[in-house]
């Protein structure tokens, strides 16, 4: 079985920042990428930024400049620097990993999700 687990949500004014982890653990071999997605209220979850095993990284237009992915492969651990937050960023924040089991078969997991709010 395979897990992730997220941390360091929270409340922060606009303008403020917050680091967001997330951390995979459980039967893995490898994996292949890490993301984070978010949910606001009444609308659908959209990508937020993923990034590769080889540090490929992806981004929405509406963070670019102010997020930042990066990630520790030797820990299974993704982080999410998000710098200059507006009140639209608020949403509940979700952890997506994607790779292989120690059975090789694939694996897709996604967290509990953490919530992120920005006051205005």
């Amino acid at each position: 079985q395979v897990q992730v687990v997220e941390s360091g949500g929270g409340l922060v004014q606009a303008g403020g920042s917050l680091r967001l982890s997330c951390a995979a653990s459980g039967s893995i071999f490898s994996i292949n990428a890490m993301g984070w997605y978010r949910q606001a209220p009444g609308k659908q979850r959209e990508l937020v930024a993923t990034i590769t095993s080889g540090d490929s990284t992806n981004y929405a237009d509406s963070v670019k400049g102010r997020f930042t992915i990066s990630r520790d492969n030797a820990k299974n651990t993704v982080y999410l620097q998000m710098n200059s937050l507006k009140p639209e960023d608020t949403a509940v924040y979700y952890c997506n990993a994607k790779g292989w089991r120690k059975s090789l078969l694939l694996f897709e997991v996604w967290g509990q999700g953490t919530l992120v709010t920005v006051s205005s």
